[in-house]
């Protein structure tokens, strides 16, 4: 059986979506830890990060890194806690957090619910940002 993430790749379920290639996509968390929390996700399911090939775990961080840069311009943050639990769903994510103090880095602070419309208006600014590069 798919992944929730497998589903939302393939537009089964909505996603706020900022960024896809062939091999990942990143789109927006609907349990932020702060505005902006993006999650890396590969295509393919992988269930432990540990199990990605090297060069799908080194595409994944150059594409976490890129992110993370437009997400620093977009939020003004001071930096981008990454996070990769792999508790939450059996398919392999990287978590990209805009901080300001370590106190976000905790899924205790985990949104229960979101406003779409912020989703969005925080993945436009994120996609505006990367376009700037």
């Amino acid at each position: 059986m798919s992944t929730i993430f497998t589903r939302i790749i393939n537009g089964d379920i909505p996603g706020t979506f900022v960024y896809r290639d062939e091999l990942c996509v990143v789109f927006m968390s609907i349990n932020p830890m702060a505005i902006g929390h993006a999650l890396v996700v590969p295509i393919e399911e992988v269930d432990h990060w540990v199990d990605c090939s090297p060069e799908l775990s080194a595409h994944l961080f150059a594409v976490s890194h890129r992110v993370a840069k437009a997400q620093q311009l977009a939020f003004g943050c001071e930096r981008v806690g990454l996070i990769i639990a792999g508790y939450e769903v059996p398919h392999a994510h990287i978590h990209l957090i805009p901080t300001t103090h370590m106190g976000q880095l905790s899924f205790a602070n985990a949104a229960t619910s979101v406003d779409f419309g912020a989703l969005a208006q925080a993945a436009q600014r994120i996609r505006d940002a990367l376009n700037q590069d």
